[in-house]
């Protein structure tokens, strides 16, 4: 009696790599979804962190006009890369924004990325932030309504 084992006869094992091959395929599916999640978040990302970049440069480009000027050029500047504006903060010369870009993943996976940023003049051996001075023909301003005699 060949192919039985005691007399009774071997379990048939055709198709059981049909099943192994249709879980492997599960399993590749399963992975590529995850690789396509982490890439859109990772997209995300880049766009929250672009549009704060260019939107603080953009408001510290006005902070001269005043700081509603600088957030809503940066407003502005963040909604045309793909993100929202979620803080502006205007300290002297220099402009600090939060951007927030949505993230193009699954609904049930949906959530922001966000991007922090911050532009304006260095000033030597000071913090980056510096004084405001701004000069003015040959009286240089030191603030608001503070100015110093120059020559002449």
């Amino acid at each position: 009696m060949s192919g039985t084992a005691g007399g009774r006869r071997a379990v048939d094992d055709a198709g059981s790599a049909t099943v192994l091959a249709a879980a492997a395929v599960g399993v590749l599916v399963c992975l590529l979804g995850l690789g396509l999640q982490v890439g859109a978040a990772t997209l995300a990302r880049h766009r929250a962190e672009s549009a704060a970049d260019l939107a603080a440069l953009a408001g510290a480009r006005e902070a001269v006009r005043g700081a509603d000027v600088a957030c809503e050029r940066s407003r502005e500047i963040a909604a045309g890369n793909g993100a929202r504006l979620v803080d502006c903060a205007v300290e002297g010369w220099t402009v600090r924004v939060i951007t927030a870009a949505r993230c193009a993943c699954l609904p049930s996976v949906s959530g922001e990325a966000t991007g922090r940023a911050r532009a304006g003049p260095v000033a030597l051996g000071g913090p980056p932030s510096g004084p405001s001075v701004v000069t003015r023909g040959d009286r240089e301003v030191n603030g608001p309504g503070r100015a110093e005699g120059g020559p002449g």
